[in-house]
């Protein structure tokens, strides 16, 4: 059959809005997806719906239907999309009643079942994630449209696949194939030189968003459309392959894909091959993210200029003192971005963060926000901050639970209004870790010089709950060589002070020249509960690529 061309025009809810438009334009493609939840979308839409039950749904890509729906309609694209986030079902019939309004001939399916907040007492939102074979029922019974509540990303892949291959759920490689597709992907522009360690070796400007051209095989190339900006090579693949993964297997509803089988491969300009990638039965049960609003948070950022800044810092601190006996969580951080002999008050300057959290949300508020800003007059010299405290915010709770594959009632419902159960996977395993492969042999001794790691490795990091992930890679078969012997659990430990009290698992990934940290409890309770000062982890692998450690010169 032939190949399959399979888009991407969001990342998260709040992507670049254009994009839509620039993929259906842009070149051909089959099916164009979107990717609009995560952990804390899934929060933010919660609290959509305690203030209307019928949101809960991006309603950007509503908006971008508005301008891009006829024009898929045009050339025959399906558009498949999670935008469905609480409410899948409302917004089906929200993108029905548009696209009666444009007057646009489009039959509109979707997929639901995730919803288990009734089952969690105490949450605001309780999602399982499901697999992609609901998307496939849709698209089969003819759907042009198909939107879901929490489903994997690469579900956005695997179910369109799935669809037009014919592929059955034991047929494991080839949907461990379309899950690398879909992971790749799944996060827009990070494919295609976005946030990419190694910016510099194209223009990233603009990138433009990925595509995939997926095989009856389940392999694929990883492209974009001519013309579009940033770059696509082995590097920024393979960096996004390791973005919130963890070991060699990397299990969802469908499947669990090998990732120590990956091959990648440049297929020239701007396409990289994917093949080889074994699947094995999905573990038994699906991942739950679990939401809930953890209490309330405020913060007073107080900027300490020039002389004596830690004498300033513990001055302030004492005087707030009183003010925060009785709040459960308080949080002091002193940055110091001050420089001596300073060119500019700002260069001069640091920063002395208070981060305060109680459930209750008095303990934060006015009572918080009124002694800092009484301060004003009373304190160190040169006393001000970066803006006035506020009244307290509510900040949110993720956790990760597990129910059986067969508790949840996956459903289709398709653009007929007839409900197809979907079938949960009878062939399954649980999830073990691959033993670590063997390391490669050490490169001879010789002169080492003192730089930093990401002169010789690539990283990317990401936030799984409250663990952050460290993907590190290196560019030639030398380095790795090197990177694997160096950069062990206890290395890490150490050129990251915050994880050193912390549980490191170091995953191996041979194929990919790569090695996978996984860094238990970095984030505390997950990003909406904002307890550090990268409260996703983003840069945590920028901030290990600056650290300096001895480099053997021959790779320098």
């Amino acid at each position: 059959m032939s190949v399959l061309r399979v888009g991407n025009a969001s990342g998260f809810y709040g992507d670049r809005f254009d994009a839509m438009r620039e993929m259906l334009t842009g070149g051909p493609l089959d099916v164009l997806t979107g990717d609009y939840l995560a952990e804390l979308t899934m929060l933010i839409l919660g609290r959509d719906r305690l203030k209307n039950p019928d949101a809960g749904y991006a309603r950007t890509f509503l908006r971008q239907l508005e301008e891009c729906l006829g024009l898929a309609h045009e050339r025959g694209v399906k558009v498949v999309a999670n935008a469905g986030g609480l409410n899948p079902a409302g917004l089906a019939d929200a993108v029905r009643a548009l696209a009666d309004r444009l007057g646009i001939p489009v039959r509109v399916a979707h997929v639901e079942g995730d919803d288990l907040t009734a089952a969690h007492p105490g949450t605001l939102a309780a999602h399982a994630y499901l697999g992609g074979f609901g998307i496939a029922e849709c698209l089969r019974a003819g759907a042009d449209v198909v939107v879901t509540g929490r489903v994997t990303d690469a579900a956005l892949v695997t179910g369109p696949a799935a669809a037009h291959f014919g592929w059955q759920p034991t047929e494991h490689d080839r949907l461990a194939g379309a899950v690398v597709a879909g992971h790749v992907l799944e996060c827009g522009a990070q494919a295609t030189g976005g946030n990419y360690a190694f910016f510099r070796d194209g223009d990233v400007r603009r990138p433009g968003f990925p595509l995939a051209e997926v095989h009856a095989d389940g392999s694929c190339v990883i492209t974009k459309h001519d013309g579009t900006g940033g770059f696509v090579d082995v590097g920024t693949v393979t960096a996004q392959l390791l973005y919130e993964t963890g070991g060699a297997r990397y299990a969802g509803p469908d499947v669990t894909a090998r990732l120590d089988t990956v091959r990648l491969t440049q297929d020239g300009p701007d396409r990289v091959r994917i093949d080889g990638v074994r699947g094995e039965a999905p573990p038994p049960t699906l991942k739950v993210g679990l939401n809930r609003l953890g209490g309330f948070r405020n913060e007073v950022a107080f900027v300490l200029t020039g002389l004596d800044v830690e004498a300033k810092a513990a001055l302030v601190r004492a005087q707030m003192e009183p003010a925060l006996g009785e709040v459960a969580d308080v949080r002091w951080d002193l940055v110091r971005t001050d420089r001596p002999d300073a060119g500019t008050e700002e260069t001069a300057s640091a920063l002395l963060r208070l981060v305060v959290r109680d459930p209750d949300p008095e303990k934060v508020g006015r009572a918080l926000s009124g002694a800092a800003v009484e301060l004003a007059l009373s304190s160190y010299p040169g006393f001000h901050v970066l803006a006035p405290p506020g009244k307290g915010a509510p900040y949110g709770v993720f956790e990760a639970a597990h129910v059986p594959q067969d508790a949840v009632d996956h459903v289709a419902v398709l653009h007929d209004g007839r409900r197809v159960p979907v079938t949960p996977a009878k062939d399954t395993a649980v999830l073990e870790a691959v033993p670590e492969p063997p390391p490669p042999p050490p490169l001879p001794p010789g002169p080492t010089r003192r730089a930093p790691l990401g002169l010789v490795a690539g990283a990317r990091s990401g936030d799984k709950g409250g663990d952050a992930n460290v993907g590190v890679w290196a560019r030639t078969d030398e380095a790795w060589r090197w990177l694997a012997h160096e950069l062990t659990a206890d290395r890490l430990r150490e050129l990251i002070p915050e994880a050193r009290d912390l549980p490191v698992t170091r995953h191996v990934l041979p194929g990919l020249r790569a090695l996978n940290f996984v860094v238990e409890g970095i984030l505390g309770e997950g990003v909406a509960a904002q307890a550090r000062f990268d409260p996703q982890a983003k840069a945590l692998g920028e901030w290990l690529r600056a650290r300096h450690v001895d480099i053997p010169e021959v790779l320098l």
